[in-house]
């Protein structure tokens, strides 16, 4: 029998939902004080508008790459979003191969001229890709990622590689090896984790889409502190191959962008079965920008008979007072959009916090050890073996990841491996079955990304359990597989401009498509947000 049953849901109407602080009306009020919360036309697809743009001969794909390379360089040194940056004669090279496409008549492909990020522990050939660790700095990979070659294939060109926590393990990108990435909304606050340089090199503007990795939260928390759309598609749906290994029964790879648009075209691009990698579904890809209506051809109620669950222990002790207002807001706007909107309730919800630590330091524990200086990594000089692999180890791994590895080995560890890894694995079967019945009652779950906006670097790198805290909201989506969209939805009033919440939807194994039509239809009919970072804003820059 499930410990997590479904309660009754309630109808939010008949909840205290008066319009907050932050919500659409009153977030009006703020325009006299910030330019970055104006009335703005919907998202668009930067993707599409510059596929449009060297199709018609407007500009070249060499003459974008160096206007999007130039705006990068210039915010690169406050923002510290990339480890790695191919220099101009390489990044130059990828265009030119775009236009000689156009030239030729050939179709340039979906991506074509669009510079994309990649996160550091994302394999490319031509880049170092360090896992933001110094126990692989300066490794070149002989052979790109899937999701690198199939995005290549498409016209898209990498920009460089973007900062992140230390083989994925953090929630802030201040375990990162080689800096501390700054929040372009605010840049004494961090961006998030572990793919912190993704999210906030899409929110700067500094490429036009970027992929990172998620095993916990990694692509949606920082989604949602950088004011951008983050997905975790459903596990398998992209090929792994390439993906250093955290936690292999965890790990996704997702996609960053300014718009669901973006978003969507960006994972349609890199989908698909893969045979390099036997985790990799065969499952149908479908043409997700099908799922794309613009705004002006849509009805009144665009929305009408969608069911939506609003779950219960996301809005409750523990979270942001202007976290909660926000996520409200967004389901009075669900409603507004002819949603039926319920809370639900997954009383399990609290057990994916440590089940999912449990699972994912005991993986990491055992996917990090081929980094013994002799198979992977940079080595010491030692007499003996067991020197050697100490000595590379120990120089080479930050504290951050010592710390995982070693409470992975002793939850595997024969004593206790019942105790701790099998009971985890029996909370995982729980926290899935009561997500399937969620979602036999419910066409989308949402929920905060995070329990708060941005919080101050520094503020919680000596307190790790209150940091590992702030996955609750996330983890228990890579427990259950399910396919995950945070996009922005409010501010909280913090920060010289204010701060970006995200609202994350949920929804079945391998209908990101849903997930997707619902987040174009809700941002383009979300009022009186712009969600671009004020030194962006204040620059007019326009690509």
């Amino acid at each position: 029998m499930l410990l997590s049953t479904l309660q009754t849901p309630r109808s939010l109407s008949r909840l205290s939902l008066t319009r907050h602080s932050h919500s659409y009306t009153s977030r009006a009020s703020l325009t006299d004080q910030t330019p970055t919360l104006t009335t703005s036309p919907p998202p668009h697809s930067e993707i599409l508008s510059t596929r449009q743009t060297l199709l018609s001969r407007r500009a070249s794909a060499a003459d974008l790459a160096l206007s999007r390379l130039a705006h990068l360089r210039l915010a690169e040194p406050r923002l510290r979003a990339f480890l790695h940056l191919p220099d101009d004669d390489a990044l130059l090279a990828q265009a030119r191969r775009v236009d000689a496409r156009i030239a030729a008549g050939d179709d340039p492909g979906p991506l074509a001229g669009v510079l994309i990020g990649v996160k550091d522990n994302i394999c490319t050939k031509d880049m170092p890709s360090t896992g933001g660790s110094r126990v692989l700095a300066g490794y070149r990979p002989p052979f790109d990622a899937t999701a690198v070659k199939r995005v290549r294939e498409l016209g898209g060109i990498v920009v460089g590689k973007t900062n992140m926590d230390e083989f994925g393990m953090g929630s802030t990108t201040e375990a990162s090896a080689f800096q501390v990435t700054a929040n372009p909304w605010d840049e004494s606050r961090v961006p998030g984790g572990s793919s912190g340089g993704s999210a906030a090199a899409v929110s700067a503007r500094q490429c036009v889409v970027s992929l990172g990795s998620d095993t916990g939260g990694s692509v949606r928390q920082p989604a949602s502190f950088c004011g951008v759309v983050g997905l975790k598609p459903t596990y398998g749906r992209v090929s792994r191959f390439g993906l250093m290994a955290y936690a292999s029964s965890l790990d996704t790879i997702g996609c960053f962008g300014s718009s669901v648009a973006d978003t969507g075209i960006l994972l349609h691009a890199i989908a698909g079965h893969d045979r390099f990698d036997a985790t990799s579904s065969k499952q149908d890809v479908p043409d997700f920008q099908s799922h794309f209506v613009s705004v002006s051809s849509l009805e009144s109620k665009p929305l009408k008979g969608l069911r939506v669950g609003l779950i219960r222990e996301t809005i409750d002790k523990g979270v942001d007072a202007g976290v909660i207002s926000a996520i409200r807001a967004a389901a009075m706007h669900f409603e507004e959009l002819g949603c039926s909107v319920n809370e639900v309730s997954l009383p399990s919800f609290s057990l994916g916090l440590p089940a999912y630590y449990i699972l994912a330091v005991s993986e990491s524990s055992s996917n990090l050890s081929r980094y013994d200086g002799i198979r992977y990594g940079n080595q010491v000089y030692a007499d003996e073996l067991d020197s050697l692999y100490g000595g590379s180890r120990a120089e080479g791994f930050g504290s951050e990841v010592k710390m995982r590895i070693l409470m992975g080995t002793y939850a595997l560890s024969a004593g206790y491996y019942d105790a701790y890894y099998k009971r985890a694995q029996q909370v995982r079967t729980i926290i899935r079955n009561s997500f399937k019945e969620a979602l036999s009652q419910n066409d989308i779950l949402i929920s905060p990304a995070a329990p708060s906006a941005a919080y101050k670097i520094g503020e919680k790198k000596n307190d790790p359990l209150a940091m590992y805290a702030g996955d609750i909201m996330t983890v228990n989506v890579n427990l259950a597989g399910l396919p995950a969209l945070v996009l922005p939805c409010g501010f909280v009033e913090d920060g010289p401009a204010g701060l970006p919440v995200g609202l994350q939807m949920i929804g079945a194994a391998f209908n990101e498509g849903e997930l997707l039509r619902v987040g174009h239809i809700f941002e383009q009919t979300l009022e009186n947000c712009r969600f671009v970072p004020p030194f962006v804003a204040d620059d007019d820059i326009a690509f």
